[in-house]
């Protein structure tokens, strides 16, 4: 019997199927963070908003991948080689992320407080390369902690950095988020843009968390890679705000124009001056 062929109707119905469990396999990955070594089906319904049903169906695929594993004693799940080596691959392949490194920890140490690379990755920022200061006391973050965008210098700085039409559309959804927080958001974002254009950089005081201090500039590499931000942040017993205007800003800008000559000119190579 010959098999009938589909309709366009049919098709387009078919790839719109194809296209909704795609993302909401994602959803299942992207609720994931960076200090979660293992998520249980609840966690994952209660982060997605999936129905039971359709969280366990997109896990069994993902384990059957490899973009999940499974702990059948525990009843939990935790990211995969799949997914490892998929991100793994992505940074990898960045020219900037590749670069970056040496700067950062040049930055680090000159500052006394960790430094760090990252990017929006829809309503948070994601770091993508880190480095700390030698010391005691620094941020424990890594490479995939997330972090909120208008609390942030990091995101700030990615905010002020932004094309003003995508800007104005980040804004709105932030807002949609967190509608209580209308008027700090848009205040936030206001007097990041005065202070980039008054010194280049902007800063963050107690605004994520109160004893947390940071700096951050925006990055768009020439080469058509995705806008970036450059921080440096610490507590601020060690990162002050004086040391943040007086210092670290221009360490951060200098870093930043460091990091262009370098993707510009690959025969100055990966080692800082």
């Amino acid at each position: 019997m010959r098999k009938r062929t589909k309709t366009p109707d049919e098709v387009a119905g078919d790839d719109s199927v194809a296209a909704s469990s795609l993302v909401r396999g994602l959803e299942i990955l992207r609720a994931f963070r960076a200090t979660d070594s293992t998520l249980g089906n609840q966690d994952l319904i209660d982060r997605t908003g999936l129905a039971k049903a359709t969280v366990s169906r997109l896990t069994y695929a993902l384990v059957s991948m490899g973009y999940l594993n499974y702990d059948e004693a525990m009843g939990r799940y935790s990211i995969g080689p799949s997914t490892i080596s998929l991100g793994y691959s992505a940074l990898s392949s960045t020219p900037v992320v590749r670069v970056v490194q040496p700067l950062l920890r040049r930055l680090a140490d000159k500052t006394g407080v960790a430094a760090a690379l990252g990017t929006r990755n829809g309503l948070e920022m994601i770091y993508l390369a880190n480095c700390r200061a030698y010391g005691p006391v620094t941020l424990q973050l890594n490479v995939g902690s997330q972090l909120p965008i208008w609390r942030t210098a990091m995101g700030l700085a990615y905010v002020v950095g932004m094309m003003p039409e995508l800007r104005s559309d980040l804004i709105k959804q932030l807002i949609a988020s967190d509608p209580k927080s209308r008027r700090a958001i848009r205040q936030a974002v206001d007097e990041a843009m005065n202070m980039y254009r008054e010194r280049g950089y902007v800063c963050s005081f107690g605004t994520w968390y109160s004893y947390i201090n940071a700096v951050g500039v925006p990055f768009r590499p020439t080469d058509g890679s995705p806008l970036v931000a450059l921080t440096c942040g610490g507590i601020s017993d060690i990162l002050s705000r004086d040391a943040c205007l007086s210092t670290v800003g221009h360490e951060l800008v200098a870093a930043a124009r460091h990091l262009r000559e370098r993707l510009e000119d690959p025969t100055l190579g990966n080692t800082p001056e």
